[in-house]
């Protein structure tokens, strides 16, 4: 006699030690034990008997266990022990446990350890984190279709980070890529999503371009009335034109006093890993003015290791942000100046009213990086002549400008 769902709630087991077994057909019982109730069915496979487990109740119904157990017998059928099927679908959803596209994500980076610097892998980890682990990290990374990735993209774009959804879209391909290279995907859908996303409209760093209102900058940063580290701050982001986080950054043992130079370290310049570790020192030519405002504030901050230490405590530099906010108080808003608008500003006004310099020279001072054999060759020794000429040109313009002397191009010959 068939089982009942009634029957199977409510039957209890006996004092019997191996459990009590109800039959429902076709090999299917319910083996009902002091620890629970279980479904098992019995069959003959290659001449021998074995058990296949189908479930647990309550969590597995009669319902669902006799639909198992007609599963079982379709493969009996085809010749296929019930058994080995099970093990092989168990082996094959472990597999793909492990091959979500967190897991391959995290294992993509530790093989990039040795290459990308920490705080580059902190970036690309912390976007993977927010955008796309929540929402795709728990697949199996042969099962993301373009749209499901595209979904979890649209997420970011709906909150306005346009430009992050277009860099997530890069990363996540990174990591297919991998997948692709190490047996864990056979393709990936990054590439169907070209053009899918909502276009990044590029915005520059604000910048005065103009060199009146340049002049009109330089005698705001002179007549600067907040900290003196701030005022010089700002006064060498215009005379060296480096990114503001190797200006805030500064360090003492940088500065060569007598060689008029700045050395910045190459770990600490914007470099990849390897060239961080095996690159060479980044060059600044200090002028005359730059080497003034240096000897005014070395009696306030020249007894520690920063140039311009943090307010709070020596042992960090100044906040990444206090050019700007300096900028703020001295009336310029966030789309007219920032700190790093003073190499923009250096940039457009060496190329329009310095035409005697090569820009070559221009993008080497700023650290710019370039393709080709000879990307590095610009911060060679070789090219300082041009470079002390160049920088100390800058600022005889800057102090013309700040005066309010006439503003025509200046011949250079650097």
């Amino acid at each position: 006699m068939a089982l009942t769902d009634t029957f199977v709630k409510k039957v209890k087991p006996t004092a019997a030690t191996a459990g009590d077994k109800h039959t429902d057909g076709q090999g299917l019982y319910l083996h009902v034990k002091q620890a629970g109730k279980y479904w098992r069915m019995s069959y003959r496979f290659d001449g021998k008997q074995k058990l296949l487990a189908l479930g647990v109740y309550p969590a597995v119904s009669l319902a669902k266990a006799r639909q198992r157990r007609d599963k079982a017998r379709e493969l009996l059928a085809d010749g296929i022990d019930p058994s080995t099927a099970k093990r092989a679908e168990k082996q094959s959803a472990s597999l793909a446990s492990a091959n979500t596209f967190e897991l391959v994500a995290l294992e993509f980076l530790a093989t990039k350890a040795d290459s990308w610097s920490p705080r580059y892998a902190e970036k690309w980890l912390r976007g993977m984190k927010k955008d796309l682990f929540p929402y795709v990290g728990k697949l199996p990374l042969a099962t993301i279709t373009p749209p499901m990735l595209l979904d979890a993209l649209r997420k970011c774009e709906k909150r306005g980070a346009i430009e992050s959804a277009h860099t997530l879209r890069q990363t996540a391909g990174q990591v297919f890529r991998y997948g692709i290279q190490t047996g864990r995907c056979e393709r990936s859908p990054c590439s169907d999503l070209q053009g899918a996303l909502k276009p990044v409209t590029t915005k520059h760093m604000a910048a005065i371009l103009e060199p009146v209102k340049v002049g009109e900058l330089m005698r705001g940063v002179e007549a600067y009335q907040g900290q003196p580290t701030t005022r010089v701050a700002l006064a060498l982001s215009a005379l060296l034109f480096q990114r503001p986080g190797n200006i805030r950054q500064m360090e003492w043992a940088w500065v060569n006093v007598e060689d008029a130079m700045l050395t910045i370290p190459s770990q600490d310049m914007k470099r990849r890993k390897h060239q961080k570790l095996n690159g060479r020192p980044h060059f600044v030519p200090l002028s005359s003015q730059a080497l003034a405002q240096l000897a005014e504030l070395r009696p306030i901050t020249g007894h520690g290791r920063y140039v311009f230490p943090s307010l709070l405590t020596g042992e960090r530099p100044m906040s990444d942000n206090t050019v700007n906010v300096a900028l703020r108080r001295m009336g310029y808003t966030k789309d007219e100046m920032s700190a790093h608008g003073f190499r923009a500003t250096a940039r457009t006004l060496m190329i329009e009213r310095m035409p005697g310099i090569s820009a070559d020279v221009i993008e080497a001072q700023l650290a710019h990086e370039k393709s080709g054999p000879l990307g590095s060759a610009y911060d060679r020794a070789e090219f300082m002549d041009q470079r002390r000429t160049m920088m100390q040109t800058w600022a005889d313009y800057l102090d013309r400008l700040r005066k309010g002397a006439d503003v025509i191009p200046i011949r250079g010959t650097a």
